[in-house]
């Protein structure tokens, strides 16, 4: 978020600025008061811990209450190959060119014309480079640094990220001639079950992105999100479509919800990443009633455990 954005939020409701401060690693209130605070500026409603409904109010309680440690490698975009690799097979992982602890170390000359630059602990520290030669290096090492520096968990605190340890990691680009935009297939899956996804377009560009939701026989669904632009029919569908579906499968497995995302490149699968908060638990359906429909899915789990 742009700073003048940030004044305009602080300007409209004071409150926003605790929240700011929050996020650049002041840590003024616990976890359940941020979260309360936060989700009364995000969803305009009072979030109901002890007896929560709707689908983003559960979000909210799985990162206070479901505090499983095998989470923190599972969010971990260069640990999670070792999980995904044990649990359905090397095949699926987008090959890694390398990983640094800080930019300084990367070798320019060693990488191929394309790659991809992410950031291990984020979700904002992505570099799409198409050609070496014109990639403005110093532009990126700012972004990168900028990344590096921040605690993602201060934001939303999705307590996951808090002991992910800040690392790049560069990975082939996977994108073709044919397939110049990867199409994402984000599969919500709720105690193991997939039972809906969504298909994203375009997501380092929010202007130009698109998202649309699915059900399980790929018709697109009735409700949507406000903050990006719906397709107007569905790409075509995965030929693996149904391999996707059980590989969600086994990746959720006793996982109260896990968003499982994968890829379709050149007829072959690829993972891309495990997200237990989608949007932070602050997704704006639309209608509004989803979230209630999509609440009634998650199960909790009974037993809590909170740190």
């Amino acid at each position: 978020m742009k700073l003048k954005d940030k004044i305009k939020k602080v300007i409209k409701n004071p409150l926003w600025f605790i929240i700011f401060l929050n996020n650049r690693g002041f840590y003024l209130l616990g976890d359940k008061k941020y979260l309360r605070l936060l989700y009364k500026l995000e969803m305009n409603s009072k979030l109901d811990l002890e007896n929560p409904n709707t689908f983003n109010e559960k979000l909210q309680w799985l990162k206070l209450y479901d505090r499983n440690p095998k989470y923190i490698k599972m969010v971990d975009k260069y640990e999670v190959k070792d999980y995904i690799e044990k649990t359905i097979g090397k095949e699926y992982i987008i090959p890694t060119l390398n990983v640094y602890n800080s930019f300084n170390e990367i070798d320019w000359e060693k990488l191929p014309k394309q790659f991809v630059i992410k950031c291990t602990h984020d979700s904002g520290g992505l570099i799409i480079c198409k050609d070496k030669n014109s990639l403005d290096i110093k532009s990126s090492e700012r972004l990168i640094n900028k990344c590096l520096k921040n605690k993602f968990y201060y934001s939303g605190r999705e307590w996951p990220y808090k002991n992910v340890k800040p690392r790049i990691i560069i990975e082939k680009y996977m994108a073709t001639e044919e397939q110049p935009e990867l199409i994402d297939y984000k599969f919500f899956c709720f105690n193991g079950n997939p039972k809906l996804l969504y298909v994203s377009e375009g997501l380092s560009d929010h202007n130009t992105a698109k998202i649309s939701f699915a059900d399980m026989d790929y018709k697109m669904t009735e409700f949507y999100r406000k903050d990006y632009k719906p397709f107007d029919k569905l790409p075509k569908k995965p030929e693996n479509f149904e391999e996707m579906k059980e590989l969600a499968k086994v990746l959720s497995k006793d996982i109260p919800f896990v968003r499982v995302d994968f890829y379709e490149i050149e007829g072959k699968i690829y993972f891309g990443e495990l997200t237990f908060y989608p949007c932070s638990g602050y997704i704006p359906f639309k209608p509004e009633k989803y979230d209630k429909i999509l609440g009634d899915m998650l199960e909790l789990p009974k037993n809590k455990k909170e740190k």
